[in-house]
């Protein structure tokens, strides 16, 4: 989409840890996974501490099964894709939102495979054949 002053963008690049073995879950004939990332912030608060963020992150198909192969708690991943805002009523039936990244490509820093790079592209090639 171009705008009169540019692009706009929704695009997200995050270098984290995973904060627990990925689990796949199958839905309507889809996979699909969730992994909370452990991001580090660049700068230290006001008591000299590096803070945390936890980013939920979502992953579908063929990134959801390699990820799942391939990585476990504790490994460096970079994942780039897009941010996501959703609603939903609660029990009391309060609207809330939740913001996650859909993860449109995954990298594995730091698990045996490292080198590998997975896409949506790689996954849609994998399946034509």
């Amino acid at each position: 989409m171009k705008t009169k002053g540019g692009e706009i963008l929704n695009h997200v690049i995050l270098v984290g840890r995973l904060t627990e073995d990925p689990e796949l879950l199958l839905t309507n004939e889809q996979s699909r996974m969730v992994i909370n990332l452990a991001v580090p912030r660049s700068y230290r608060n006001s008591q000299g501490i590096y803070e945390t963020d936890f980013l939920r992150c979502v992953l579908w198909n063929g990134i959801a099964k390699r990820t799942k192969e391939y990585c476990k708690k504790g490994d460096i991943v970079s994942v780039r894709g897009r941010l996501q805002v959703r609603t939903y009523e609660n029990d009391l039936e309060e609207k809330k939102y939740m913001t996650e990244v859909i993860v449109e490509s995954i990298s594995f820093v730091s698990s045996n495979h490292k080198e590998k790079i997975i896409s949506e592209d790689d996954c849609f090639k994998e399946n034509d054949s």
